[in-house]
Order: C-alpha cells, then sequence, then structure tokens
C-alpha cells in the first residue's frame, strides 16, 4: 500500500524512490509487525484473560503442564493480524504470490482458530474433528496449488538440494506435491507447539531462511549466479517473511517460558501453511525437510510412537510423543529443551543454506 502510493512520486521526490528496494520494506515490515505485536501483546493477553479464553491442559499430558491451565491463549490472533497488516502495507499488491501466502495465512487461520473455538466452548482438549480439519486445509492448499500451477511461467520442475543437475518436472502430479507440503508443514508446526516459545522460535528461523530464499528466487542475476529457479516476482515474499519474522520475535516477547499467552491452532496453523506455500513458490520445496528439521522429527516422532503402538501391541518408542515430552520426562527442564531445540533449528538453517552452493 505505502509502496503504490509513495513510489509513483519518486519522479519528482527523489527520496521516494527508496521505497523501490525490496530490502528496504523488508526491514520495515518486520519492525511494522514487531512493534504492533509490542503494542497489543499486553492488550490482548488482559482481553483474553478477562473473556477466559485459556489453554485446556490434555489429561494425558506430563504432570507438570497441569500449571499452564488457565494462561490465556489463541495469541496467534496477533502473529496473523500484525503480519497481514505489514504485509498489505509494505509489499507490491499487484503480486499474486502475497496474496497468495496472505490466503493461506489467514484461511488456515480461520480453521485453526473454528479449533481453538470449539476447544474452549467446550472446555475440554478436543475441537475440530480431524477429518473436517484436514478436509478444510486440503481444500485450501489445493486451491492455491492449483493456482500455482496455471500460472503462467510458474514451473513444476523441483530442485533436489545438494544435485545442481536433477530438477525432475512432475507436470500435474506437482498440485498434489504441494498440497501436501502446505498441508504437512501446518501440522508438522501444529504438532510441535507444546512448549513455551518452542514452535515460534524455529519458525521464526525458518522464515528468516525463506526471506533469503525469497530475495534469491525473485533476483533473476543472483539466481543465475546461484543456479537456482528464478521466480519473477518472488521477490516481494521476502516482504511477507520480514513481517514474519518481525512477528515471531514480538510474540515471542510474550510466549517465552514462562509463557503469558499461548499461540494456539490459529496460530501455529497459520505458520506452518505460510512456510510451506513460501516453501513452494520460491522453488525451495525440498529444502524446507531441512529448514523444518525440528517440525519434521516432531511429526515423525508421533508417526512412529502410534505405528509401533499399535503393532507392538501397546509398547512405545518414546516415553511421550511428540519428542519434546519424551525428553521432559527424562529430566529435561522445558528451557533447556527449548532452546536446544532452537540451537538446531539454526544450524538446521546454515546448513540448508549452505545447498545454494553445495551441488
Amino acid at each position: 500500500m505505502i509502496y503504490h502510493l509513495l513510489y509513483p512520486l519518486s519522479d519528482t521526490i527523489s527520496a521516494f524512490n527508496i521505497f523501490r528496494y525490496i530490502t528496504f520494506r523488508t526491514i520495515y515490515a518486520t519492525i511494522t509487525a514487531l512493534l504492533i505485536c509490542f503494542v497489543l501483546g499486553p492488550w490482548l493477553i488482559r482481553k483474553m484473560q478477562t473473556l477466559q479464553v485459556v489453554q485446556q491442559i490434555r489429561s494425558d499430558g506430563p504432570g507438570s503442564h497441569f500449571a499452564k491451565e488457565g494462561t490465556p491463549t489463541m495469541g496467534g490472533i496477533l502473529i496473523v493480524f500484525s503480519v497481514a497488516l505489514s504485509t498489505l502495507l509494505w509489499a507490491r499488491l499487484n503480486v499474486d504470490y502475497v496474496w497468495m501466502v496472505l490466503t493461506v495465512t489467514v484461511g488456515f487461520g480461520l480453521i485453526g482458530f473454528s479449533d481453538d473455538y470449539l476447544k474452549l466452548s467446550r472446555r475440554s482438549s478436543k475441537g475440530l474433528p480431524g477429518k473436517t480439519r484436514l478436509a478444510l486445509e486440503f481444500l485450501i492448499a489445493f486451491l492455491i496449488s492449483c493456482l500455482l500451477f496455471m500460472k503462467p511461467g510458474f514451473s513444476s520442475t523441483v530442485m533436489i538440494p545438494f544435485f545442481k543437475t536433477v530438477m525432475p518436472d512432475l507436470q500435474w502430479a506437482y498440485i498434489i506435491l504441494s498440497t501436501f507440503i502446505i498441508v504437512g508443514a501446518a501440522n508438522a508446526v501444529n504438532l510441535t507447539d507444546g512448549l513455551d516459545g518452542l514452535a515460534i522460535g524455529p519458525a521464526t528461523i525458518c522464515f528468516a531462511t525463506y526471506l533469503l530464499f525469497a530475495y534469491f528466487a525473485g533476483n533473476i542475476k543472483i539466481s543465475e549466479y546461484l543456479q537456482t529457479p528464478y521466480v519473477a516476482g518472488a521477490g516481494e515474499l521476502t516482504v511477507f517473511c520480514g513481517a514474519m519474522v518481525g512477528a515471531g520475535l514480538g510474540f515471542l516477547w510474550y510466549n517465552t517460558y514462562p509463557a503469558e499467552i499461548f499461540m494456539g491452532d490459529v496460530g501455529s496453523l497459520s505458520l506452518g501453511g505460510a512456510l510451506g506455500t513460501v516453501a513452494v513458490i520460491t522453488k525451495q520445496e525440498i529444502v524446507l525437510v531441512i529448514v523444518g528439521g525440528i517440525f519434521v522429527v516432531e511429526t515423525i516422532s508421533v508417526i512412529f510412537q502410534v505405528g509401533w503402538f499399535k503393532v507392538s501391541n501397546g509398547k512405545r518408542i518414546f516415553r511421550m510423543a511428540p519428542i519434546h515430552h519424551h525428553f521432559e520426562l527424562k529430566g529435561w527442564p522445558e528451557p533447556k529443551v527449548i532452546v536446544r531445540f532452537w540451537l538446531i533449528s539454526i544450524i538446521l538453517a546454515l546448513i540448508a543454506i549452505s545447498t545454494l552452493k553445495i551441488r
């Protein structure tokens, strides 16, 4: 919005030419989202407490978590609002990709909101039926994937990390792959959201990484130098990712241990869905497995635990899944689990960035 209002004036006032630069607008999208969280965070926490929008703790979770009962939840509303507003203010709104990621962010946020609302209204840890929630997620992801596939100039090839010449063209099957990536990322982040700051930390690191990927993908000279796919217009997702980083840091201010507010499904689903969508648009789909390695491991731990429990007549691989609960039950203090997972996320992000040259 600001770009469209002020940049045209650069013909008469040269100072407004600065709004042409993605890097400048990304910096201020990050700062804007951060300030929105700082300003509205305390108000939202008080409002949720007044409305009794508080966390319902699962009876089968770790015993130490019962102390979290009554903590305000649905703080993801703050993330979605600050990201959407910052992106609308600082991004170029004539780029389709911006509207696609915003659609997924808001759409998945609404699904999470419905899930959280049902949990609160029923005073239970059960919200939307799993099949209903997945069906809605797949519907949004499928529609966005179809739009991407039909967009002129968008490639259905997939870049394989560490291999320079291996870029299979999936044709229509790319729609299926991208749909599963978006839905899978959303639910992986959702599964990770079990400790104070555990999900928002790695998510912020992931978006900081994809901020670079988006900028590189949208710059024809850099993408040619790195021999990565050039995606015209993808550079504007740098602004979106910057807004996500700012919102993540701002929310973490209140969500860090001990949390004053939880993000709820409205936050985790919107974050994960947006991350998967950015990964698909920037043509760094497979690298998401590395960047979001924490989310991948958390998801695999649940799959293995459930699968082994069924085939082994009740035996378990981990003391509890997702795997962060396993470490809690081994005696690790909650802050230690959280910070160590953050450190691993940083290392994985660096490895992911290195794949741009190690091929």
